[in-house]
């Protein structure tokens, strides 16, 4: 299953300005196009910061000194990668405050802008969709495991995942992969397991979304 990235969300053709774009040139576009902030970009098409409305009103409450976006902006701009999931552009919008990040390609430069709203679609999945994605693909087709050995519960996309696997290593596996399902913000970790293999076995490998865990003859016995 293949699962959305910020390139898929992202607004493509993003409204940017120049270091010495007139704030009034700022507030014009960002009414303008209802949005709340805006790249700077450099000659090369580089985000060189970002001015928000929060900067705005900072500088209108403030000292005076140059109009200009390069005078006001906040440096230096955080950037999301094109190939990213929501759940991390999302998380990092969370982790930092702001509502919207510029896209840029392996070379810096700017490709698009994804906000908060070219989330809210993903991050309103009800919670009963993101249960059953869980539980059928992830620990039923992908780990193989009976639905009686695993509860999940998901309020608000938080996952509680409680029950006992075969294997300790296949906990973090797990993990991971019900962390990866759209919609998700966290995963809390209750899971036992019935056998510690940690002694013997060096290397665990995640096995892909739509491959199915295949159990050892010794755990189908």
């Amino acid at each position: 299953m293949r699962h959305r990235s910020v390139a898929d969300l992202m607004t493509p053709n993003a409204v940017v300005v120049q270091p010495g774009t007139p704030l009034r040139e700022i507030t014009r576009l960002l009414d303008e196009y209802g949005i709340t902030a805006v790249p700077v970009i450099d000659e090369d098409e580089r985000p060189v910061g970002v001015v928000s409305e929060a900067d705005l009103l900072r500088r209108q409450t403030g000292k005076l000194g140059p109009s200009t976006a390069e005078a006001i902006m906040t440096r230096p701009a955080v950037v999301a990668c094109p190939e990213w999931s929501a759940v991390r552009a999302a998380r990092t919008m969370e982790e930092k405050k702001i509502k919207r990040l510029p896209v840029v390609d392996e070379s810096g430069r700017l490709i698009g802008v994804i906000s908060r709203r070219d989330l809210v679609e993903l991050f309103l999945r009800r919670d009963r969709a993101i249960q059953e994605e869980i539980l059928e693909d992830v620990l039923m087709r992908t780990l193989g495991v009976a639905p009686s050995a695993v509860t999940v519960d998901v309020s608000d996309g938080t996952v509680v995942l409680s029950g006992t696997l075969e294997r300790k290593s296949l906990v973090p596996i797990a993990v991971r992969l019900c962390d990866s399902v759209d919609g998700v913000v966290e995963v809390v970790d209750r899971l036992t397991f019935a056998q510690d293999d940690s002694a013997t076995q060096q290397t665990v490998t995640e096995p892909a979304r739509g491959a199915r865990y295949l159990p050892s003859e010794g755990e189908r016995a």
